[in-house]
């Protein structure tokens, strides 16, 4: 089994075994060279056999085999082909941040480890799924490291499938925080000097590279 394979059946297990999917939702893909690896379609993350991960053509769209890639192939490529330095893109349906964001409301940092290693998040309105007009938003903020689509759920964009996990679990984290802590009568947000003093902590540097290792 190449490694490309071995971490999105490990990490597919890890969405579904963290409740960040339900059912067939939620999708993943690696970056192989010229093709990218993506879950097919229809299929609950955990039941997903090492071939029948589906290979596309990052170029050309082009689909090997028999098997259909997921439904929002789309985005995935469009992440590949604006952004050379992806190489793992997760989309999950994450309880907390699905409802923060269709709510309306931004995911702020409440706690330091979500602006200390997320350094940008987009937000898309809502738009329906598996469409050219989602792919082509999300093409337009593929700079973040996580989007944030209403009323839908999260892509997380990755040096690593493990950085693009932890921004997932992170981006969740953040969001049950802030709904949390708004029961209690409202979180006390960061600042953007305290958000940036975080960054630039020699441990959070180091973090940071380990993940993209």
């Amino acid at each position: 089994m190449s490694k490309v394979i071995e971490e999105l059946t490990k990490y597919a297990h890890k969405l579904v075994d963290q409740g960040l999917v339900v059912g067939a939702g939620g999708n993943l893909s690696m970056r192989d060279q010229d093709n990218m690896y993506i879950s097919p379609s229809g299929f609950d993350l955990k039941e997903i056999e090492p071939h029948q991960w589906v290979k596309v053509n990052i170029t050309t769209g082009k689909v090997e085999g028999t098997l259909r890639p997921s439904s929002e192939v789309l985005m995935h490529l469009e992440c590949f082909r604006k952004n050379d330095a992806i190489q793992a893109v997760l989309h999950a349906h994450p309880t907390y941040s699905v409802g923060v964001s269709s709510a309306g409301k931004d995911i702020p940092p409440v706690f330091p480890d979500f602006p200390a290693m997320v350094k940008s998040v987009g937000y898309i309105d809502y738009i329906i799924p598996t469409t050219h007009l989602l792919a082509e938003k999300v093409a337009e903020l593929v700079i973040n490291d996580v989007i944030i689509m209403r009323n839908h759920g999260v892509l997380t964009l990755g040096k690593t499938m493990k950085e693009a996990f932890f921004f997932m679990q992170l981006t969740e984290e953040s969001a049950k925080v802030y709904t949390i802590s708004s029961i209690f009568g409202g979180p006390r947000i960061l600042t953007n000097e305290e958000c940036d003093d975080l960054r630039n902590l020699s441990a959070e540097r180091y973090r940071s590279k380990l993940l993209k290792e």
